[in-house]
């Protein structure tokens, strides 16, 4: 079932599926956002807990490494949340 009127459909206005299914989108969207900040955040607690609680060298690169991988994962969750944003308010115009 249409939920718009075929002038609608060819006057390029959306039609409230249209509309819902983008709201779904940005959800989904936020939520991937969230999912790679508490990746990064386990990744972050992992390497700092092992900065401090070891006295091995090895271990604390390793901890070094952990939190610069957190750091990574972070602005790559927020690169690929801004682009999506971008794309996703690009239909709704």
């Amino acid at each position: 079932m249409d939920d718009s009127t075929p002038a609608e459909s060819e006057s390029g206005r959306l039609s409230l599926r249209d509309h819902l299914a983008i709201d779904r989108t940005t959800l989904a969207n936020e939520r991937t956002l969230l999912g790679y900040a508490r990746t990064a955040l386990a990744l972050a607690v992992v390497g700092a807990s092992a900065v401090k609680l070891f006295d091995s060298p090895a271990l604390i690169a390793t901890g070094w490494g952990f939190l610069a991988g957190g750091a990574l994962v972070f602005s790559i969750g927020l690169r690929h949340f801004w682009q999506m944003k971008r794309r996703i308010d690009g239909r709704r115009a």
